[in-house]
């Protein structure tokens, strides 16, 4: 299987929008991966899947909580050794590439506007094309494909 791979550049806040997608991909019925740059990262979306909206609840866990299996949303910092519990989506949020990610059968990149973030990205888009992935971009503040 290859694997897809997205990229949502110039996102001004890419908490924001993995919630944004996350739900959605659930509302489809599909299960997210969603790697976090650090620990401090990893609480911020922690707590906006609790919140983003009055009326909706992701149910989300921990790699290493013992309902990862079972639940839809399952989060981890980059760094540690992710063992994801299922292979659809992974949200990556960190700088590098994901380690398993061609596991996946669609992997998003998020990708913020300052240049610290660009950068790094651009890298982890050559890996991908040396891989074979097929690659899409998406302006993600104007909300259209590149």
């Amino acid at each position: 299987m290859n694997t897809r791979v997205h990229f949502y550049h110039n996102t001004p806040d890419r908490l924001a929008l993995a919630g944004e997608l996350v739900g959605r991909a659930l509302e489809r019925g599909r299960k997210a991966a969603v790697r976090l740059p650090d620990a401090a990262s990893l609480k911020r979306f922690d707590q906006l899947l609790w919140t983003r909206e009055a009326l909706s609840f992701l149910p989300h866990v921990p790699i290493d909580s013992p309902l990862a299996a079972e639940t839809p949303v399952v989060l981890a910092a980059a760094g540690g050794d992710e063992a994801w519990p299922h292979a659809d989506m992974m949200f990556n949020l960190a700088d590098d590439v994901p380690p398993g990610f061609d596991r996946f059968r669609l992997l998003v990149e998020i990708v913020g506007q300052a240049e610290a973030d660009r950068l790094p990205a651009r890298a982890r888009w050559g890996t991908y094309k040396q891989r074979g992935c097929e690659l899409k971009a998406f302006d993600a503040e104007l909300r259209v494909a590149l």
